[in-house]
């Protein structure tokens, strides 16, 4: 029972709705980790008590039991320290930063491929300009064969392979690195 201050007359520790805002709180944040990957996982500040518990809860697909397993992670990670979750926290925050700029990159790529096909060797000058090791004369077939096949209604190959070329050129040595610190933790997780 929460009771009341005898000398101030205030209230004493946190109220049954705040506690319950909380406890919301740490099964959102509970959902949104089972339904990361497990690379994806493996790179946020998981107490290791944890990990069964939300391998558990992806495992479980019945409606009623996932619910049941989840306020079960939820129960176990309001027994962690206050600091652990806001790590958890900060880190997903992170993630979707991560994630926007992803989408950001995609959108530059499409809009590149746009102008290349649109705009054709005015185009391709301005890329190579930014990208001096793209291969132009690649580049020039691609554009080539992508019109042609939107002319003659073949399935876009080319279309596509132009995104591929243009993602890759897109790429930087950090996005390489974390590539690689993903496919290591993806092997540690199949081990």
């Amino acid at each position: 029972m929460r009771g009341r201050d005898e000398e101030t007359g205030e209230f004493l520790g946190s109220s049954r709705s705040q506690q319950r805002r909380e406890a919301l709180e740490v099964l959102a944040l509970g959902e949104k980790l089972v339904a990361l990957t497990p690379a994806q996982l493996s790179r946020l500040p998981v107490p290791e008590s944890l990990i069964p518990h939300i391998e558990e809860a992806r495992r479980i697909t019945a409606h009623i039991a996932h619910k049941r397993q989840l306020a079960f992670l939820a129960k176990q990670m309001r027994r962690e320290e206050d600091e652990t979750l806001e790590k958890i926290r900060d880190a997903l925050d992170a993630n979707s930063e991560t994630s926007r700029r992803e989408v950001a990159t995609m959108h530059r790529i499409e809009r590149w491929r746009e102008r290349l096909l649109a705009e054709g060797d005015e185009a391709l000058t301005e890329l190579l300009e930014e990208y001096p090791h793209a291969d132009r004369q690649h580049l020039r077939a691609l554009l080539r064969n992508a019109r042609e096949e939107k002319l003659r209604n073949k399935p876009p190959r080319a279309f596509r392979e132009i995104f591929q070329v243009l993602r890759e050129l897109a790429r930087t040595p950090e996005d390489e690195d974390a590539g690689e610190d993903a496919d290591q933790a993806h092997a540690r997780d199949e081990d």
